[in-house]
């Protein structure tokens, strides 16, 4: 996909009507207090799930839960206790449900050898890949398995208990992966864990056998295919060739169970003989004891017998890892004088992922695994206690856990070095929109506060190798990460965005040398932005600017500009701190707050100024841009309305983000508080619909659609609706809603933005759609991690590692809220005025506590 294509690329790629690729996959009172055990059980609607509540029934249709390392690759435990979206070779394969399955198997009592899940849920029946063929990724649906399942999210724990009249033992199945936020390596290892856990409930004992059960899904054409041996489980196995070296990959599942014995290969044979012996196997109760042949396994399995009286518990550890560490994966185009390089070096021609740069081989990975398994649980545990201590809404916990599973998707990499890169989400079977797009990512927050350095990377690779001399930068990264080609249009948020974001990093990080290095360069991009989109001085972005929305906005429009006051205080402040004059933009900043709160506020909400006849620009039919051509009747519209895809007089749900956005990184309020507090009532007064059923959306409608509610991007209730707005104007994009809702918060508006918060967690239930994958442009959109500014937006709590202040504000009263630092994370407590700091993890040195602008000691 070539610089600047966006989701119109995306929707090329999947021609018309393409989006049905993408899986379809009571209000509280704002003072109202929800103690840690009442954060599953709040007030609902009646017959609506309850938020951060377990997922049944209906509800359970759709979950999968991502499973492994930033950027090494994952797979998803499915709410009934199967294996999906198995996407470890460095690309996402959204439909892979490999022939793999965990069984239980208990002598002597009537129907009791099953697979170790629920149900499949009926969409698969003809809703997966090749189902006219009978759903050739399904073949252990036929297999014997357990009534139901309860499914409960603390991420990235993930809990299944199975439940069936014919089993005597109650069942949990608990999977996870390492994630303790500032230890960035950890989180990023190629490995996942799943416990069964089994209890005997009835009178008499039981000898059972647990078994782990695997096709070799790791087989490529063209290469030697095996199972091998590994302590107490197996490999399957691709060696690769030196033609094709990406078809290496090993995938080891295994356990710590020294009673544990290994079948290596299953039956050889044509068709379905393989499973139909192993299942054969499992239904007689027998142990199958093969060694590794030299080719041609099928697939192994691994037996775990045990006798358990009445009363008695077992738990099996069973552990996965792989090991795939070379690509074909490279994105964008390399900058003509680094071609020779490029090629000449491995690590720059293709991407290889961080954790072959720590580890030689899958054996390296699974001993390390399993040496710090009991270390990696304990450490997760605790990030997981002391996040769900939060005595926030249960909704609002709900979203910013559920989209914590983007950093476990295939969504994000990391390269050899260490450095973050990013899609902007993940396709069925490609990643979606590349390079680490700036003007999506200004949305996340929260990899900046859970795992600083990566975050910090992103703003190298903005301000090195993806921006020039002259301060212009491209949008999106090359991967690897090396110079660019300059050959498109900056976008006018994401580079502003960032400006405000170098703030931030520098703020969170405390190194004022690393904001020392880079503040030149971050001069020179505000620079090129001033002169590129305000050549005047006015203090306004007013020449055309290419913008998230992949169009451009001719004019000054209360979007732009408030990122761009926001990338000028910015600069003032960090500017100010290290001796710099700043008085230019300074004058600049005046100015522009001056004209957007009196010629962009009509009264109730910012809007657009739509010009295009004096500007330095050319006619908009000779602008270079991205798919916006000018047909005859195109230009027709263009002298009657103007040029396409603005917003003008609508109000934008996004129409003072760049506010939004300064108070994330830690810079204020841009804009009059009040006049920013009432374009996002405005937004949520015309904006925010409880039922689509009469909206009308000819773009991409399944985000939200008939009788579900959501955002929309803009509406027009003054009237001035353009014959052609801009596109996707009509659409519910995920993230934005949290975007609006934590900056609804942030203002006092705390009832409105838990309404938007609702609206989107219900769409995102599990009946029609995974709750842990929200998505727009692919499936695990980078935009909805915009959830975690709820956590300021509520609380005010935000920590300054300069100063070594922390800061509280809170909308809600008294309160109890995850904090997660550089050095260190714990709780904040908020008690009849008095602050409270926990650390239960590292370091956060504290000299003041700012409450609500006064200075408080802690309790």
């Amino acid at each position: 996909m070539k610089n600047g294509s966006g989701r119109r690329g995306f929707l090329r790629n999947l021609g018309v009507g393409g989006m049905a690729a993408i899986l379809p996959v009571g209000r509280l009172k704002a003072a109202e207090r929800i103690s840690a055990d009442e954060n599953t059980s709040a007030a609902v609607v009646p017959g609506k799930r309850k938020y951060n509540a377990p997922y049944s029934g209906q509800y359970l249709n759709r979950v999968a839960f991502p499973i492994g390392g930033i950027g090494a690759g994952m797979f998803c435990l499915e709410g009934t206790g199967a294996l999906s979206h198995m996407s470890v070779r460095n690309n996402p394969d959204v439909f892979n449900e490999p022939a793999m399955f965990a069984a239980i198997s208990i002598k002597g009592v009537p129907n009791g050898a099953k697979v170790l899940e629920a149900k499949v849920p009926t969409w698969k029946k003809f809703g997966n890949r090749d189902a006219g063929l009978g759903g050739t990724g399904g073949a252990t649906w036929g297999l014997a398995r357990f009534e139901s399942a309860e499914f409960a999210a603390r991420f990235p724990f993930a809990d299944i208990t199975l439940f069936d009249k014919d089993i005597p033992l109650h069942v949990d199945i608990k999977g996870w992966s390492p994630f303790i936020p500032t230890d960035a390596d950890s989180a990023s290892l190629p490995v996942g864990g799943l416990e069964y856990h089994f209890k005997n409930t009835s009178a008499k004992s039981h000898d059972c056998i647990f078994s782990y059960n695997s096709r070799n899904f790791m087989e490529q054409p063209g290469t030697k295919n095996e199972v091998k041996a590994i302590k107490n489980g197996f490999v399957l196995s691709a060696d690769g060739t030196k033609e094709d070296p990406q078809k290496q990959g090993d995938f080891a599942i295994y356990t710590d169970d020294a009673t544990t014995v290994v079948d290596h290969c299953w039956f050889r044979g044509g068709w379905f003989d393989g499973l139909t012996m192993a299942w054969k196997g499992i239904q007689n109760h027998e142990i199958k004891s093969n060694p590794a042949v030299d080719a041609g396994a099928p697939g192994a399995s691994l037996f775990v017998p045990f006798t358990l009286k009445p009363g008695q518990e077992k738990t099996i550890r069973l552990m996965m890892a792989w090991y795939v560490p070379n690509t074909k994966l490279r994105m964008g185009e390399v900058d003509p004088a680094d071609k020779a390089k490029v090629e000449a070096d491995p690590l720059l021609k293709y991407h290889k992922p961080w954790y072959s740069s720590k580890f030689k081989n899958i054996e390296e990975v699974a001993d390390f695994w399993t040496s710090n398994y009991a270390d990696l649980r304990k450490k997760t545990k605790l990030f997981t206690d002391t996040f769900y201590k939060s005595t926030l809404p249960p909704e609002v916990t709900e979203a910013i856990a559920a989209n914590l599973t983007i950093l476990k998707s295939t969504t994000v990499l990391r390269q050899y070095d260490g450095r973050f890169w990013c899609w902007e989400g993940t396709g069925d079977t490609w990643g979606s929109c590349h390079g680490s797009c700036t003007h999506v990512w200004n949305y996340a927050q929260a990899v900046s506060h859970l795992f600083p350095t990566l975050e910090r990377s992103l703003r190298d690779t903005e301000f090195n190798e993806s921006q020039n001399a002259e301060g212009h930068q491209m949008f999106r990264s090359n991967l690897p990460i090396t110079r660019v080609v300059h050959n498109f249009h900056a976008a006018s948020d994401g580079q502003l965005g960032g400006i405000m974001k170098v703030h931030r990093e520098w703020r969170i990080s405390g190194d004022t040398e690393w904001l020392r290095s880079i503040y030149p360069k971050v001069q020179t991009s505000l620079d090129y932005c001033i002169k590129t989109w305000d050549p005047k001085g006015n203090g306004v972005i007013q020449e055309p600017h290419h913008n998230t929305y992949d169009i451009e906005f001719w004019g000054p429009t209360g979007f732009a500009t408030s990122f761009y006051l926001g990338a000028l205080n910015s600069l003032i402040t960090m500017g100010k701190h290290l001796g710099k004059d700043v008085t230019r933009y300074e004058t600049l900043y005046v100015k522009g707050k001056k004209y957007m709160e009196s010629e962009l506020y009509n009264g109730e909400y910012f809007q657009q100024k739509i010009e295009w006849k004096e500007l330095q620009a050319p006619d908009p039919t000779k602008v270079q841009s991205f798919a916006t051509g000018y047909t005859p009747e195109a230009r027709a519209v263009l002298e009657k309305e103007g040029p396409k895809y603005q917003y003008g007089t609508g109000v934008l749900s996004d129409g003072v983000m760049g506010g939004w956005l300064s108070r994330m990184c830690g810079l204020g309020d841009p804009l009059d508080k009040t006049k920013t507090r009432n374009h996002l009532s405005a937004v949520h007064r015309y904006n925010f619909k409880t039922n689509l059923h009469e909206h009308s959306n000819p773009q991409r409608p399944t985000y939200a659609i008939g009788d579900e509610g959501g955002l929309l991007l803009c509406s027009w209730p003054k009237g001035g609706m353009l014959s052609l707005p801009f596109v996707y104007s009509n659409e519910v994009w995920t993230g934005i809603e949290y975007q609006v809702a934590s900056h609804l918060m942030l203002m006092g508006e705390v009832q409105k933005g838990l309404d938007i918060v609702r609206a989107c967690r219900d769409r995102y239930n599990g009946e029609v759609r995974n709750p842990f994958n929200e998505y727009e442009c692919g499936h695990w959109y980078a935009r909805a991690m915009s959830s975690y500014g709820m956590i300021e937006g509520l609380t005010g709590v935000r920590y300054d590692a300069i100063d070594k202040d922390l800061h509280i504000d809170s909308r809600i009263g008294d309160f109890t809220s995850f904090l997660s630092t550089a050095t260190g994370f714990g709780t904040v407590t908020l008690k009849a005025g008095i602050p409270h700091l926990d650390v239960v993890y590292g370091e956060i040195p504290v000299n003041k506590v700012i409450v609500s602008g006064v200075t408080k000691k802690l309790g």
